[in-house]
């Protein structure tokens, strides 16, 4: 992420949906106020790049998915995703980069009918954050 106000209203998503982790690199900072509850119970990993931390995540059994517009990818509407899914966002401007692109399983694509033809980086993670909470509800723990 180049924005710091793209991850905070990520990581406020991921806090609503009690989705407890998220990697970023670079310079990742949280804006409080837009994270709000979300800086409080998400814990925020930054790390210097992405594809070794995507390597260990697949050797731990998750399946590693991309959300791009990409050659071969699912739209959003008809893809299956694992319980145990990593999904990998792309920089607000130049999208995945192909050290990281070469290391999905699969790729889903939100699919538009207008202009601009695309969704802001933490639009586009919301949405499928959204349909992979509806498919892989949440069991509450004893």
């Amino acid at each position: 992420m180049r924005s710091h106000v793209n991850l905070s209203h990520i990581v406020r998503t991921c806090g609503c949906f009690g989705i407890a982790r998220v990697i970023a690199t670079g310079t990742a900072r949280l804006d409080e106020k837009i994270a709000r509850d979300g800086a409080d119970h998400v814990v925020l990993e930054v790390h210097r790049s992405l594809p070794p931390v995507l390597d260990r995540l697949r050797a731990q059994g998750y399946e590693i998915v991309g959300l791009e517009q990409a050659t071969g990818s699912t739209p959003l509407y008809t893809f299956d995703f694992a319980p145990r899914t990593v999904l990998v966002v792309g920089n607000e401007r130049a999208g995945l980069e192909d050290d990281v692109l070469c290391r999905l399983d699969r790729v889903a694509e939100i699919p538009l009918a207008g202009l601009p033809h695309s969704l802001n980086a933490a639009t586009s993670a919301s949405i499928a954050i959204y349909e992979y909470c509806r498919q892989v509800p949440r069991r509450a723990d004893p």
